[in-house]
């Protein structure tokens, strides 16, 4: 694995560097997302990867609907992301005016009917948030506008139609929350300590503790 530099004399070694695509050499399925390019209206924090032997053009294909320009949408993934292989992220250019006598886009068009975009009105959600050290497992589909909370994890092939709720695991179509990963101080103190914004050289002392779930142990 890749490794960058310390700044502190005791820790030579930091953990992979954030701004490479491949971070695991050996398995170029591996991908930091916020290297891929190509990528409009969508932010990435460092160290959230991608899982996918199909590669980068993967990422970009599944999110989909996403036409910025029209719906101004933007999809947001915080740090140390696990997203595995197939997930896709459904924007809001996937929806259809409701509030006429029909869903069909006629100015899609054009041809004569794209006049009609004065009055086309997308149902947009707003903005696609997933929260840091959020996994979503493989195939998982998340629909337009959703947040998923820090710490959250989705099942595969889950179909995610309703906000997620920090450490909460959810599973299903639609997806519905299964259980809670800790108790609620447990979570607050967890969000509180935000280790996910931690210099690379504190992360890389706690890892550890943070991977054994040692709360108390955290420096």
């Amino acid at each position: 694995m890749q490794a960058m530099q310390s700044t502190e004399p005791h820790l030579p070694l930091i953990g992979p560097d954030p701004d490479v695509l491949h971070p695991v050499p050996e398995h170029a399925r591996i991908m930091f997302a916020k290297n891929i390019d190509g990528l409009q209206n969508v932010a990435i924090g460092a160290y959230t990867y991608y899982d996918d032997p199909a590669g980068p053009e993967a990422f970009k294909c599944n999110i989909l609907y996403h036409f910025p320009e029209l719906t101004g949408d933007w999809l947001r993934i915080g740090r140390f992301c696990a997203i595995a292989t197939g997930v896709r992220f459904i924007m809001n250019g996937a929806n259809h005016a409701q509030q006429g006598l029909t869903t069909y886009p006629f100015p899609l068009f054009g041809d004569g009917w794209n006049a009609a975009w004065a009055d086309y009105g997308s149902d947009a959600r707003g903005d696609t948030q997933i929260g840091h050290d959020v996994w979503l497992g493989r195939e998982s589909t998340i629909m337009p506008g959703i947040t998923i909370g820090d710490g959250a994890i989705v099942a595969a092939f889950s179909i995610v139609a309703r906000d997620v709720p920090p450490y909460t695991i959810v599973a299903g179509n639609p997806a519905r929350p299964l259980r809670k990963r800790f108790d609620e101080a447990t979570i607050e103190r967890l969000r509180a300590l935000a280790w996910w914004d931690w210099p690379p050289e504190r992360i890389a002392a706690n890892t550890q503790a943070i991977m054994q779930g040692r709360i108390d142990d955290l420096a």
